[in-house]
């Protein structure tokens, strides 16, 4: 939970940080000082839309490790860390990829991926998944988390969320310069409290609509991920088990970290159009149905 959570803080506190520089520096006076500059306005907003996105990516592995704890394994203590790093490099080897950073954490039955390269990546378990789950269900979710890396889906992520940002900054800057001209028309001084209230509540209701957007594709990265799961496995049947006992185990309560980061069942309604992951029967029905 918490590696999302700063994903997105550190990605809307940079964007609301350029736009009230930028605002400061009269960049939006400047906009709309003779009428809406559109080009420029697109400029503006890609940079302001972007950048969080980008420094999110670039700071995902030590925030990942500050925000769980991870411990790398560096050298291996343990028959289990020995095994657990081998088993990530034979997946890698695999995949195509160079060799991740092995980590464990303390926590609930969860694993994660992250980083910026896919040649430099990290890859988390909890001691909670090694404790439940068989070697043969543990390796399936690292084939899971490999295939995320190989499948660059965290770079694929941060640029439809630069792109979403970006319609989301210049959107609301679009409507609210139409509001603030039908309120003010006769002023040529810039844009007023109209223009800047307006842009506040753009950027939260677009904001909003953006994350299901976000949500949609993190949801489909998820089969992808399976179906990646299954392949370097040679078989989807590990990844179903994996997927079915940490469905048995969510049944109770957990941790709101299981939700976010693991392999959980989304809430249904509304919420589920904002959640991270498909529920696990749909996971485990698209397995099953893997040619």
């Amino acid at each position: 939970m918490k590696r999302i959570v700063l994903f997105l803080l550190t990605n809307i506190a940079v964007i609301a940080v350029m736009s009230v520089v930028l605002s400061l520096l009269g960049v939006d006076r400047f906009l709309t000082a003779n009428g809406l500059n559109l080009p420029m306005l697109m400029v503006f907003s890609l940079v302001v839309g972007f950048t969080g996105s980008i420094i999110s990516l670039l700071m995902s592995k030590p925030m990942a490790k500050w925000s769980t704890g991870a411990r790398i394994i560096d050298a291996p203590s343990s028959s289990t860390e020995l095994w657990l790093v081998d088993t990530v490099r034979r997946l890698s080897e695999r995949a195509g990829i160079g060799m991740p950073e092995v980590a464990i954490y303390d926590g609930e039955a969860n694993a994660f991926a992250t980083g910026a390269f896919k040649n430099s990546a990290l890859v988390a378990v909890s001691t909670g998944l090694l404790e439940t789950m068989t070697r043969d269900e543990v390796e399936a979710v690292l084939g899971h988390e490999v295939a995320h890396v190989a499948n660059g889906d965290m770079v694929t992520l941060t640029l439809i969320q630069g792109v979403v940002n970006t319609f989301v900054v210049f959107l609301s800057r679009v409507v609210g310069y139409v509001v603030d001209r039908a309120l003010n028309s006769r002023s040529n001084d810039g844009p007023g409290p109209a223009y800047m209230v307006t842009v506040l509540v753009c950027q939260i209701v677009f904001g909003i609509a953006a994350s299901a957007i976000v949500a949609w594709f993190s949801r489909y990265r998820e089969f992808r991920a399976d179906a990646g799961s299954a392949k370097l496995m040679g078989s989807p049947q590990p990844m179903v088990k994996a997927l079915a006992r940490l469905g048995g185990l969510q049944s109770g309560h957990l941790p709101e970290s299981m939700s976010a980061l693991g392999i959980s069942p989304s809430r249904g309604g509304l919420m589920s159009w904002f959640s991270s992951h498909p529920p696990i029967e749909a996971r485990i029905e698209a397995l099953r149905t893997m040619r």
